[in-house]
């Protein structure tokens, strides 16, 4: 997983300091939105072509990383 969390970069000057995907403007907040709201690795890809299917997989994982060990209750 850590080879994957290498795509996620984090700049100050760019999107906010916001984590993004290999030094674009993606935000990795994007991709997880986009597939929350129920579109396909393959419809990511095809709207940001420049983009590869680990950049999506670097997205759940920094996700995943970000809220380990932390509870998330539902009401």
């Amino acid at each position: 997983m850590s080879d994957l969390l290498t795509r996620v970069t984090i700049d100050p000057a760019v999107c906010g300091g916001r984590p993004c995907l290999r030094g674009t403007r993606v935000r990795v907040q994007d991709i997880l939105d986009m597939l929350a709201g129920g579109a396909t690795a393959e419809e990511i890809l095809g709207d940001f072509p420049y983009l590869e299917p680990d950049d999506i997989r670097a997205s759940l994982a920094y996700a995943a990383a970000a809220i380990r060990d932390t509870a998330v209750i539902a009401a």
